[in-house]
């Protein structure tokens, strides 16, 4: 839905009940869920659901060249898999293209090699960037487990002209792309198919010594047969990536434990800054500094950081903000990603006690520390120290920000977290009027339910803040569970947030409330045609305030069709009402707001189509029409086109338009968001990107291009150049140009 492009969306919300909910209602669904959750721990007991199906891994005799022939004997002679079992379109057959997998190791490399027949010569991919969307190519990918705990690992693999694919995986399936690490791979191609070779250092992953038996599983996604398979067999409605249905990986002998693991990734900088706006003179800089990356353990990584800098990374994608309250932008500079997800995913998406984009956000981050990783195949610790330098520009003082989490593995794949947050003030803001709290602090505990088959999966949390002068009505209790299978989605979300909760090193937008969110869906799945499967959702979120007076909510009727070509269609009707806590302006540009307690009700109808992903053209529209804030109205169009030039060149423009007509003083406002970007791989180590952004909302046009010439694995050379403007009349405010060296360097 159009809704969805402005935030990160919660867990599913889902349909709104009327407004003669009474709070004995809310209070025997609240004690429903949570009783729910405690009984279906039974569930989680099951064993391993693929523990059947083994790949023995045996060290190798002699050397293994990175080269893609696979001609040594130990490829040779290596135990190898079976056929591949079909995810898509169906998952009660194996697959119809053949892929054979091997892995061998010695004493500092894991190995392992794909053999990917394809019907026909050819393959579809969208270029040799790295860390490439699993839809748009055709790719090999693998996930690792190596505690075989079912809930976190690594995942490596290539598209079919040898893109590097890396991340860390958390919450059972899910995976970080942003996390980058050292390894090497080459992909060969051939007529009838195409081989994927490549070494895993044992010191880019984290495993515990003396465990033989790690959970594994291999996934091929083909575009021109749109086929999707996996080695151990794994239900459609589930990614392959799932780690509760891994086959097992058994090792001959332990593997061998890296020894003197660390890493230097030391960093030079240079670059020149002028700001037009104040018509200030320009600003040269010259810094250094790096990361250390220390394995105490093969399962337990020390982080630390001096004068990191982050302005290589991808800037954000602009939105045209029509939200009541703050957006979302994800984390991605590399220091806080390795096992980032015992921080960062700790509570829900708009209930987090700790956002580490709040850290170094208006000022500089001098130093840091993190601790991370795994005791043994039911603990995971995480410990984070990093400090601020002061900000006179924002009138910040310099700042400590602290984190402690410890979670344990219960029963099969769940979990219990506790979380501990603290920000004090390490000295005097610039401005001695300055209102920033001294410290603050939070604590929270949290109950993951993940049932052996991943159809069961739920929540309980409880959070604690404390602020200087403030008691009562800080805390927050919420709590979801969700059943999946092929033909139904049912959900249901509760959550209280106090309106004195504070979580000032979080992300939590909304205060003073109670949520309620059901969600069922129902899914069709014909055996032939041209459709894949179809169905109904009714969805929606209900708010409440803290006495349980109805504020606002929104209820959503949608009919999902996905072909078997890949495409998606989606008509909903929304039915929206809102009665404002505070003032608000519906355009977000500044002009007088809506009174505190003004009522809003509208109904809108939306329809999306995304285009099947093996075309070299792909697109998607989406265009909604419906009622808006003081009985107005709003036209959405949104677009997306893109064209790939295989496979160097891939060429994507995002375009959003919004017409909204309002009463006086607001009268007509047209917002436009275009988004050009290229993608230019002259090879897999040398990539050329360039993304402008023009917001017609925030009278902004940004333009930033980066060079990356990755000259050794894990080591590149950046040259990144960025200006804003504002469109009309044209005018410069400001420009960057930077070039970043750095160097990943194993001892």
């Amino acid at each position: 839905m159009h809704y969805q492009y402005y935030c990160v969306s919660p867990p599913p919300e889902a349909l709104v009940l009327s407004h003669t909910v009474t709070v004995p209602i809310l209070t025997k669904l609240k004690l429903m869920l949570l009783l729910g959750v405690v009984l279906l721990c039974n569930a989680a007991l099951a064993q391993k659901k693929n523990a059947n199906y083994q790949l023995h891994i045996k060290r190798a005799k002699g050397a293994i060249k990175i080269d893609g022939l696979l001609d040594e004997s130990d490829w040779l002679n290596a135990d190898s898999t079976g056929r591949f079992y079909m995810v898509l379109p169906m998952d009660t057959s194996y697959a119809n293209l053949n892929t054979v997998v091997r892995t061998a190791y010695d004493d500092n490399n894991f190995y392992i090699s794909a053999v990917c027949y394809t019907p026909t010569p050819g393959y579809m991919v969208e270029s040799l960037k790295r860390d490439f969307s699993f839809l748009k190519n055709d790719n090999f990918i693998f996930f690792m487990d190596p505690f075989d705990a079912r809930t976190d690992g690594f995942t490596f693999g290539a598209n079919a002209v040898g893109a590097q694919w890396d991340g860390i995986m958390f919450e059972g399936s899910k995976v970080d792309l942003s996390w980058d690490n050292k390894w090497y791979s080459v992909v060969k191609n051939y007529p009838d198919r195409w081989v994927f070779e490549a070494a895993i250092p044992f010191k880019s992953i984290r495993y515990k010594k003396g465990i033989k038996e790690w959970g594994i599983n291999f996934s091929r996604n083909d575009l021109k047969s749109t086929e999707k398979s996996a080695w151990a067999p794994v239900p459609r409605q589930f990614p392959t990536a799932a780690l509760a249905y891994t086959g097992t990986l058994v090792w001959d002998e332990a593997p061998p434990v890296a020894t003197h693991n660390i890493s230097l990734i030391p960093y030079a900088l240079g670059g020149i800054t002028k700001d037009f706006e104040h018509n200030k003179d320009a600003v040269w800089r010259k810094e250094i500094g790096g990361d250390v990356k220390i394995g105490l353990t093969s399962s337990l990584n020390l982080d630390l950081t001096v004068n990191p800098d982050f302005s290589q990374v991808d800037v954000d994608q602009q939105v045209i903000n029509l939200n009541r309250y703050e957006l979302f932008f994800p984390e991605k500079r590399q220091f806080f990603l390795e096992n980032g997800d015992l921080f960062a995913n700790f509570g829900y998406a708009d209930i987090r006690p700790f956002f580490s984009r709040r850290v170094g956000l208006n000022a500089p981050i001098r130093g840091g520390a993190r601790l991370t990783g795994k005791i043994d195949k039911n603990w995971r610790v995480g410990v984070m120290d990093i400090q601020t330098g002061q900000s006179s520009s924002d009138n910040l003082s310099a700042q400590n920000f602290g984190v402690v989490t410890l979670q344990r593995r219960v029963f099969s794949r769940s979990n219990i977290g506790i979380m501990f947050v603290n920000k004090d003030a390490t000295g005097s803001a610039p401005n001695p009027d300055s209102k920033g709290s001294a410290y603050n602090r939070n604590l929270g505990v949290e109950y993951n339910l993940a049932s052996s088959n991943n159809q069961w999966t739920g929540k309980l949390l409880g959070l604690k803040s404390f602020s200087p002068g403030v008691s009562g009505h800080d805390y927050v209790q919420a709590a979801n569970l969700q059943y999946l299978s092929k033909y139904w989605t049912i959900a249901l979300q509760q959550q209280y947030v106090g309106r004195n909760y504070n979580a000032e090193s979080g992300y939590v937008p909304r205060k003073g409330y109670n949520k309620l969110a059901p969600l069922l869906q129902h899914n069709f799945l014909p055996k032939n045609g041209i459709i894949l499967s179809h169905g109904p959702q009714i969805s929606g979120t209900y708010f409440f305030d803290e006495r349980y007076k109805p504020t606002d909510n929104e209820t959503i009727l949608s009919y999902l069709i996905t072909f078997r070509n890949r495409a998606t269609l989606t008509v909903s009707g929304l039915n929206d009402y809102v009665k404002l806590l505070q003032p608000f302006d519906p355009t977000n540009t500044g002009k007088t707001p809506l009174p505190t307690g003004f009522e809003n009700h509208w109904s809108t109808i939306d329809i999306q189509y995304a285009s099947k992903p093996q075309s070299v053209f792909t697109y998607l529209v989406e265009a909604a029409r419906g009622g808006y804030y003081d009985n107005g109205t709003k036209n959405t169009l949104i677009g997306q086109v893109g064209y790939r030039f295989q496979p160097y060149v891939n060429l994507l423009v995002n375009v959003s338009y919004n017409d909204l007509h309002l009463p006086a003083p607001y009268g007509r406002n047209k917002f436009w968001l275009i988004g050009p970007r290229a993608d230019v791989t002259f090879t897999n180590t040398l990539y050329f990107t360039t993304f402008v952004q023009y917001n017609e909302q925030a009278r902004n046009m940004n333009i930033n291009s980066r060079l990356q010439w990755r000259y050794k694995p894990a080591s590149d050379l950046f040259i990144v150049y960025g200006d804003n403007s504002i469109p009309s009349p044209f005018t410069i405010k400001n420009r960057q140009l930077t070039i970043k060296w750095t160097y990943w360097c194993n001892i």
